[in-house]
């Protein structure tokens, strides 16, 4: 500010604190520190941590009697600034991240999906999810996992081949294997209780989208989402 309005004295720059929230002269930093090799400016949004992140996004307490919505959210948050931002514009400085990631939040396909997920487990496992209890959660087996999951992905397929307009909509193979991938591990997780289920869950959609349509995107979701069943189910999904 006040390099454009010489006549404005810049503010006298703060002592540091523990987290780095200070502020300086036409800077405000709330991030932590990048790695020295990354960082091109001391305001880069790379350096918030998943953490911090999850204490931003507030929807589990505006919509406590709707995880969906709350989780839907916690997306979109997520996708616009660790994906399109963070992946998108810093690290492959390319629009590829941006198309695929804009899917999860532009628009009510995905809201779709995931609602149809929370029918189904209300319907199967009798999941009361617009109450959230520890009595009706579902124990997260493996079996629980390859049945959400794959409810959810195949009616999502379904739903695309049915509806032209979708797969235009979602014109790349990215957008429609995240938008399904989303839609499996959220009804699983909310199932659950767990979210390594529902990362499983996940996974598990990115394999069966893949059997069914022969491929899920470029080259980089054939490589890290094909491989990361074999990372998460090395973790079990039941607490201890």
């Amino acid at each position: 500010l006040h390099r454009c309005l010489p006549h404005v004295r810049p503010e006298k720059p703060r002592p540091p604190t523990l987290h780095s929230l200070q502020s300086t002269p036409g800077l405000s930093r709330w991030q932590r520190s990048c790695p020295a090799r990354r960082a091109r400016g001391p305001n880069e949004p790379g350096g918030i941590k998943f953490g911090h992140f999850a204490d931003m996004v507030q929807t589990d307490r505006k919509y406590p009697h709707d995880p969906a919505k709350a989780s839907l959210e916690v997306v979109a948050a997520g996708t616009m600034l660790f994906d399109q931002i963070w992946l998108g514009s810093y690290m492959s400085g390319d629009v590829g991240f941006t198309q695929y990631a804009t899917a999860a939040y532009t628009d009510n396909i995905l809201d779709d999906y995931t609602y149809y997920g929370m029918d189904y487990i209300k319907d199967k496992y009798k999941v009361d999810w617009k109450n959230p209890s520890e009595k009706d959660k579902v124990k997260a087996s493996q079996d629980v996992v390859n049945d959400i999951a794959t409810e959810v992905t195949l009616y999502g397929m379904e739903q695309y081949e049915q509806f032209p307009t979708a797969l235009e909509t979602h014109f790349g193979g990215s957008q429609r294997a995240s938008v399904l991938a989303a839609a499996s591990g959220l009804s699983t997780s909310i199932a659950t209780g767990n979210s390594n289920a529902g990362l499983n869950g996940w996974y598990l959609s990115m394999l069966l989208h893949k059997e069914g349509w022969s491929r899920l995107g470029f080259y980089g979701y054939d490589q890290q989402d094909q491989c990361g069943s074999a990372n998460t189910e090395s973790l079990p999904c039941r607490r201890k």
